[in-house]
């Protein structure tokens, strides 16, 4: 289906009452979930997958990119008001936001991030339709072999380019391969790491293992972390930026959302790295450099355009090659193979509908997004009033149900606290879980793929060297395999010199 064809037709799905209802929720349930400390877009998404299971495909992935781009907004509340970020993409706000607002300047805060968050939405969501059909028409050639090193390739960017150890980052992604081997082998039918118990027959599922290491671990941290600042008032008469705040801010939302949306496309590196790297970048060309640390408007600007970027560009290989490009993608990425739909370069042929309607539905929801934010964030504001004390336990209670309904077994209950204590261990050992969420989605693509290629070579690993793009691949892999080490002897070189 054509371009222009593609976002007509999925206009039309996204504009229907039943596609504003789900962005529109999806946004606003995001707003809460990111403004709530603790909380995220992937801890939300993951919370809800539940009610998705009886919603029709489309608007359910429209109602969860919802939420993951909602929630983005929502923690700029808790860090301009409050100093607590919502979620470590928002540390960069915090630091310039939250002295805006002890200056009074609360309200130019939050109308700077909206405004820069809707440009960085729109302007993303065009590039992301233009980038993903590129992808996709360049892997339509890909078979077994690229699939599998595309999937390597995903789980090695993200532990080569996070921001925590390469060798932690490889070891959960080996753990969470360790889970998705759990059951039955789907060829021979012989039993893999059940250890004689029936309820691992069926494997592990994702739904709780997301929900105990996002919704569960995040509410425990916070639980012993959570500090009690006074919330600093957001008049919506303030709401509204100058000329000359305009003017000095523009530059540095179109350059956040370049930034944001060149990162969000590299796996692993998520909004955080692209809000530091925005941030970093806007010091460099500002007039006031000495702002920066202590009120500087353009860097709230862009910080928050570009995590609000990196979204859009996170989505781009997870639907044009099945590789999340963040931990709320690799969310998304579950959502839509629980519905039945398989992301990767096929995806836009055999399912043109639902690609253009989740990319319309985006337009849409940044538009909800301004509208709603400019008026409303006195009222969001107030949320952030309730002790998080009285709050933590509706959390885990709504996450244990929510694991419960997936299946109707107290099993899936059980799973979801063991993964609660996991990722709250995870948390304070400082190891990530994100490789763990990916390798755990990406498992059953790896080994489908490995299993093919092995057949169609009959045994032979060459098949990964005579094929050009595995070949390409290959190479990227080792590349990013190599990458923690090569960047750790310019470090020590440059402390040499």
């Amino acid at each position: 289906m054509g371009g222009f064809g593609g976002i007509v037709e999925g206009f039309a799905v996204a504009f229907t009452w039943s596609g504003i209802v789900a962005v529109f929720f999806g946004v606003l349930i995001g707003q809460v979930v990111g403004a709530l400390p603790g909380l995220g877009p992937a801890a939300g998404m993951a919370l809800l997958l539940p009610i998705t299971f009886g919603m029709e495909p489309t608007a359910a992935i429209m109602m969860l990119a919802g939420i993951l781009y909602g929630g983005m907004y929502g923690g700029t509340l808790t860090s301009v008001l409050i100093n607590v970020p919502g979620e470590s993409s928002s540390v960069m706000t915090a630091i310039d936001g939250h002295q805006l607002a002890r200056e009074g300047r609360a309200g130019a805060a939050l109308s700077v991030s909206a405004i820069g968050s809707f440009f960085a939405g729109i302007t993303g969501t065009f590039a992301l339709a233009v980038a993903a059909v590129a992808i996709s028409s360049v892997a339509l050639q890909f078979n077994a072999p690229e699939f599998f090193l595309l999937a390597i390739l995903g789980i090695i960017a993200t532990a080569s380019l996070g921001t925590g150890s390469p060798v932690k980052a490889l070891l959960m992604a080996g753990f969470g391969l360790a889970i998705a081997l759990v059951g039955v082998d789907p060829i021979s039918g012989l039993n893999r790491l059940t250890f004689d118990t029936n309820a691992l027959l069926e494997g592990i599922d994702f739904l709780p293992v997301a929900i105990g290491l996002f919704g569960i671990a995040e509410v425990l941290v916070s639980l012993e972390s959570i500090k009690r600042e006074p919330v600093l008032p957001a008049r919506l008469k303030d709401m509204w930026l100058t000329k000359s705040e305009w003017m000095a801010s523009r530059m540095a939302i179109a350059r956040g959302t370049l930034i944001g949306f060149l990162v969000g496309l590299m796996p692993g590196a998520g909004a955080t790295i692209a809000a530091f790297l925005a941030y970093v970048t806007e010091r460099r060309f500002s007039k006031k450099p000495e702002r920066f640390g202590h009120g500087a408007l353009d860097g709230v600007a862009a910080s928050e355009s570009a995590n609000n970027a990196s979204v859009t560009g996170a989505l781009a290989p997870m639907l044009a090659l099945g590789i999340p490009g963040s931990t709320g993608t690799a969310v998304l990425l579950a959502a839509l193979v629980l519905q039945g739909i398989r992301p990767g370069p096929t995806l836009m042929t055999d399912q043109p509908v639902l690609v253009w309607s989740l990319i319309a539905s985006m337009l849409l929801g940044n538009i909800i997004l301004l509208i709603m934010n400019l008026p409303l964030a006195p009222l969001f504001a107030a949320l952030l009033r309730v002790p998080y004390v009285y709050l933590a336990p509706g959390i885990i209670i709504f996450s244990l149900i929510g694991a419960y309904a997936a299946t109707l077994s107290y099993s899936t209950m059980v799973t979801a606290m063991v993964f609660g204590a996991i990722g709250y261990a995870m948390i304070k050992l400082d190891l990530p879980r994100a490789p763990l969420v990916l390798a755990l989605v990406l498992a059953p693509l790896m080994e489908e793929s490995l299993r093919q290629s092995l057949l169609l070579s009959l045994g032979s690993p060459m098949i990964f060297l005579n094929r050009p793009f595995a070949a390409l691949l290959l190479g990227l892999v080792l590349l990013f395999l190599a990458l923690p080490f090569i960047l750790r002897r310019f470090k020590a070189a440059g402390q040499v010199a």
